[in-house]
């Protein structure tokens, strides 16, 4: 079923992909810097906005959210002329005189569904890649972030261009709606509930994507760390954002020799960090909604509280909070976290450990601090997962030169940089051949003659 009657906006992004406006490098440059300055001129507002929506500081909306765009931004104006390069391949003499190459052409008007957990990056970081690739997008904003969303409604059209791009708002019916169209590639961020229904509704016209899920991120502390400095990237990591993020470690696997330093290295440094009582704290998020609160709040049941524990469902807060006397049947270990609760399990050997998270879904990102060049290698050998980050947390998701995605339950296909360029181009293969010569060799009928020199030039020269 179509459904531009009901988003009219859909048949001018496609009129304005057909007339191949959006295919000129300079048409693509001109919408990067314009969405750069959507970011400078409105960084004021885009921080109340995510002020509201989930408390954040404004400096951590700019660390996560504005600034790391920006770098995105940046990035792509750096290096697109080399990636719309077309790329030429070698033709078999079988095949000569021809030349061969494949280049990198957009895949049309694209689907961008965000996530509200960073309701401007995850609808902004694709649609950086849409643009650098040539495409027209619809962007998707989560209903859960009201305020983020009707500001890229409002501001983004006085920045890009109405004919190329728009913003389309609601909940669950304006997205199965929109998912009712044909789009030329989907690019979903989100939980795996929805993700399975988005991949439904793309089965339906063949439509490619990118699912952006999550998943239990285990940290792995070996025996030889620093302890001190992994329990201070461990708790700014997980907290950051009140842990609402897919990247964030969702429990912590500790030897047991330095589990109790361990624990006492987490508890300083959240004293540091947002002090006594983190709910003073301005550095400190909030829930997105009570609904999670509660969610949080059940998951807590059968674990003990080292610190933290409490909750505010009309303040939407809940506390960083360490649990330890967690097992593999306690609820916070069924279903991914995506709060500020963190369990921390102690393990007596390294196959233990890995045995743990070979048991769950491949995450998006495994952890490990460690100094033993042995144990990294075991832990890169051992597991399966979208990235492996040592000796720090959450970093590798900034690296633009790292491909960012997920494998099995925690999501399929990249972004980020040239992958992100890649993700939403097709590449297209052309070949050019002269029109002479033209001998018989490969007409019928085929004599054994002929069948010999056709053997020996497939052979020898394929």
């Amino acid at each position: 079923m179509q459904t531009d009657h009901l988003f009219p906006e859909l048949a001018l992004l496609r009129e304005t992909f057909q007339q191949g406006i959006t295919r000129d490098p300079g048409w693509r440059r001109t919408q990067l810097r314009a969405l750069e300055a959507f970011l400078v001129e409105r960084e004021a507002e885009i921080a109340a906005v995510l002020y509201d929506d989930l408390r954040k500081s404004s400096t951590e909306v700019f660390l996560t959210e504005t600034g790391y765009l920006r770098g995105e931004i940046r990035f792509a104006l750096r290096h697109l002329k080399s990636w719309m390069k077309p790329h030429r391949v070698k033709v078999p003499l079988l095949y000569q005189p021809a030349k061969a190459f494949y280049s990198a052409e957009p895949y049309g008007v694209v689907l961008v569904v965000g996530a509200w957990n960073y309701p401007l990056q995850l609808c902004l970081e694709p649609l950086i890649s849409a643009i650098a690739a040539g495409n027209c997008a619809v962007i998707k904003p989560s209903e859960f972030a009201p305020q983020t969303s009707a500001l890229l409604k409002k501001g983004l059209g006085h920045y890009l261009e109405p004919t190329a791009f728009c913003v389309v708002e609601g909940g669950v019916e304006e997205a199965k709606a929109l998912l009712q169209h044909r789009f030329d590639y989907i690019f979903y961020t989100g939980s795996q509930v929805i993700g399975r229904e988005v991949m439904s509704a793309a089965a339906r016209h063949l439509t490619p994507l990118t699912i952006e899920l999550g998943g239990k991120c285990p940290c792995i502390v070996d025996e030889h760390s620093d302890i001190r400095v992994a329990g201070r990237r461990i708790v700014w990591a997980k907290f950051l954002n009140a842990g609402q993020t897919c990247l964030a470690p969702d429990y912590v696997l500790v030897h047991h020799r330095r589990e109790q330093e361990l624990l006492e290295s987490m508890q300083e440094a959240l004293v540091a960090f947002y002090g006594d009582d983190p709910g003073k704290s301005p550095d400190y998020p909030r829930i997105v909604n009570e609904h999670h609160v509660r969610r949080l709040e059940r998951l807590l049941q059968g674990s003990l509280v080292l610190s933290g524990g409490g909750s505010d469902v009309g303040d939407r807060y809940v506390a960083p909070t360490i649990l330890t006397g967690v097992t593999h049947a306690s609820p916070v270990m069924q279903e991914e976290i995506f709060g500020p609760l963190l369990p921390v399990i102690p393990y007596t050997e390294l196959d233990e450990a890995l045995a743990t998270i070979r048991y769950r879904a491949e995450p998006l990102a495994i952890y490990l601090f460690s100094s033993e060049r042995d144990v990294q290698q075991r832990v890169l050998r051992g597991t399966r997962s979208g990235a492996l980050c040592i000796n720090d947390l959450l970093v590798q998701g900034a690296v633009h030169g790292l491909p960012f995605g997920g494998i099995g339950g925690s999501g399929f296909g990249i972004c980020h940089g040239q992958r992100g360029f890649e993700t939403f181009s097709m590449q297209r293969s052309v070949l050019h051949r002269a029109l002479s010569p033209d001998p018989d060799t490969r007409y019928p009928p085929y004599s054994s003659t002929k069948f010999a020199i056709l053997k020996w030039l497939m052979n020898w020269t394929g």
